[in-house]
């Protein structure tokens, strides 16, 4: 009866349960990992220079491609119960294994050079990718020559292009290493060809050359013109061409030297001849800055301000979290002194706040033990000059302010300067040519497009040039010396629009407008390019970033933060230095 009742029954939600084990894999690969350390149902013994390691050929075949060629075709191998494999590094060969056994591997200084090559032969591209990552984070001037020659060795392309950016960019420090006078002259030719060689100026490149050439003149001499044909001469002073190149007993001896100098010379005494000698060692070099990394700090999300901070690093183009402040604060003012990240004053929801906190990238904390400021400021400026801290106008609940305080970060102390002439809240602040200006904003009644800058010297506010446009809550900062003000609120609407000033014309000239309105946006330049951040395009709060190229005068869009921020803070800091990558899980990083 029982048994035709459940039979006949119409199926129902409650006639299934569907389940699936998260730790039936996790248990299954360490009971696996038990059989094996016990050699027990092992079918084959992996020979490495007499170190005999018991597998499975089904587990081994299961995470390498290699094994899996291997044990399932017909090479001699696939019958043998003993397998024996040259011209690798034994301890790598037993932690690639136990990885395939357990998904745990520690990649650090002492293994990671006999690990990788190991990984490359067995095909565990996870592996490559975690010791690339490891190196990558290990490279400083004195060992990024070798990384980047052990990349090319194992063909990590991406680990060889982050070493040959980190080269360029830290070649005045590269120079002086043991491993600069030890290149081979075609990977010399491969650095010192490159348009972003980061140097001061292109003698910095000659004296480098020569300092490599004199290491070892007896086997060198003879590369000397193949080398100094991507030394960019005629962009040398006359006065170190004539006195330093051409007086060189190397140079002069060399025919196809002397005609480099000749055509440098030639460059330099013709000017109205340039435009017709324009070739590759007439082109500046143009480094890229790298290093440096942006935060975004608090601002208002979902209706409620928000204390979360993320950190944008633009050579991975990745968000990631970081501490988040004591409080929440939206309209926070947010500048970097003495490489510390201030968030100053904000809202929090409820209330307006005169407290600041400090963030320190290396320990990833913030500090409270800031002295607060003398007016609670929410919508409030700040910027950094002359080794002070200042913030400037806001609002405090009350009425909007015109004051200006500045923090001395050796007294721990905030003191008043002389006010500005007018009230703004929602005020964007820049500092150029030892100049304070204060950009926009509204007085309470409407936005502003007036601007005023402050003299330190004479601790004075005067009014310079206006903007074209009203503007409130908008970005600026400065850029290849302009000062750049995007974006914003006028009278009725958020703002795509974008303008620059010129200090040397005291005028302002329109750029092309962003992607995007954005009203409460973040500016920053972040290794030589102009960033935007967030905002309120009047429908939405925005978590997009847009990058502008001054060249094409384009703004292209390029990521999204983790969060919504409008009226968020943002400031660029170094990249702090990280500590040794270790893989613990196959998703867990630590």
């Amino acid at each position: 009866m029982g048994d035709v009742l459940i039979s006949d029954r119409p199926p129902s939600p409650a006639s299934r349960l569907s389940h699936t084990s998260e730790k039936h894999p996790r248990v299954t690969l360490q009971e696996l990992n038990v059989l094996r350390r016990h050699r027990e149902l092992c079918d084959v013994v992996i020979n490495v220079k007499g170190r005999k390691i018991f597998a499975h050929r089904v587990i081994l075949s299961a995470c390498s491609p290699y094994f899996r060629a291997m044990f399932t075709g017909e090479l001699e191998e696939s019958r043998q119960t003993e397998v024996t494999i040259c011209d690798i590094d034994e301890n790598a060969m037993e932690l690639l294994i136990d990885f395939c056994y357990t998904s745990h591997i520690v990649v650090e200084e002492s293994n990671v050079q006999p690990l990788l090559p190991a990984a490359c032969l067995l095909q565990l591209a996870e592996i490559q990718d975690i010791c690339c990552e490891f190196l990558k984070r290990q490279l400083d001037p004195e060992n990024c020559l070798g990384i980047r020659a052990f990349a090319d060795t194992h063909s990590c392309r991406e680990l060889l292009r982050i070493a040959d950016k980190f080269t360029q960019h830290n070649f005045q420090e590269v120079m002086e290493s043991e491993e600069f006078l030890l290149l081979p002259v075609g990977q010399l030719v491969d650095i010192i060809c490159s348009d972003e060689l980061n140097v001061r100026s292109e003698e910095q490149v000659f004296n480098a050359v020569m300092a490599w050439l004199k290491y070892n003149v007896a086997d060198r001499r003879q590369h000397l013109a193949q080398v100094l044909q991507h030394v960019r001469m005629p962009l040398l002073s006359p006065k170190f061409l004539v006195g330093t190149v051409g007086s060189d007993l190397l140079v002069r001896s060399d025919e196809a030297c002397r005609d480099l100098v000749d055509e440098a010379k030639n460059y330099l005494l013709l000017p109205q001849e340039r435009p017709l000698m324009q070739g590759p060692r007439t082109r500046p070099r143009k480094p890229t800055r790298r290093g440096e990394v942006l935060f975004a700090v608090g601002g208002w999300c979902s209706g409620d301000a928000i204390a979360s901070v993320e950190r944008f690093d633009p050579e991975t183009s990745d968000w990631k979290m970081v501490a988040p402040m004591s409080k929440r604060r939206c309209g926070v003012g947010v500048a970097v002194l003495n490489d510390l990240l201030y968030a100053v004053g904000g809202h929090d929801g409820q209330s307006y706040l005169n407290s600041i906190e400090r963030y320190d990238p290396q320990t990833n904390q913030w500090s409270c033990d800031v002295a607060p400021t003398t007016s609670c400021r929410t919508s409030v400026g700040v910027a950094v000059l002359d080794g002070f801290l200042y913030a400037v106008g806001g609002q405090d609940g009350v009425q909007c302010l015109n004051h200006v305080e500045r923090y001395d970060p050796k007294e721990n102390k905030w003191s008043k300067v002389a006010p500005m002439t007018t009230r703004r809240l929602g005020v964007a602040v820049a500092v150029l040519g030892g100049y304070l200006y204060a950009i926009g904003g509204s007085d309470g009644q409407c936005p502003l497009n007036t601007v005023e800058r402050y003299d330190p010297r004479q601790n004075k506010w005067c009014a310079v040039s206006p903007m074209s446009t009203r503007r409130k809550h908008l970005g600026c900062a400065v850029f290849n010396n302009f000062i750049y003000a995007v974006g914003g609120r006028d009278d009725c609407m958020e703002l795509s629009s974008a303008e620059r000033y010129n200090p040397h014309t005291n005028s302002w000239s329109p750029i092309v407008a962003m992607t995007s309105r954005r009203s409460g946006v973040g500016l920053a330049v972040v290794n030589g390019q102009l960033y935007a951040v967030g905002g309120f395009d009047g429908t939405a709060y925005l978590k997009t970033i847009e990058v502008y190229d001054p060249e094409t005068n384009q703004w292209r869009l390029c990521g999204c933060m983790n969060y919504r921020r409008l009226g968020g803070g943002v400031g660029v800091m170094r990249a702090p230095q990280t500590e040794n990558y270790m893989w613990i899980r196959k998703d867990s990083v630590v």
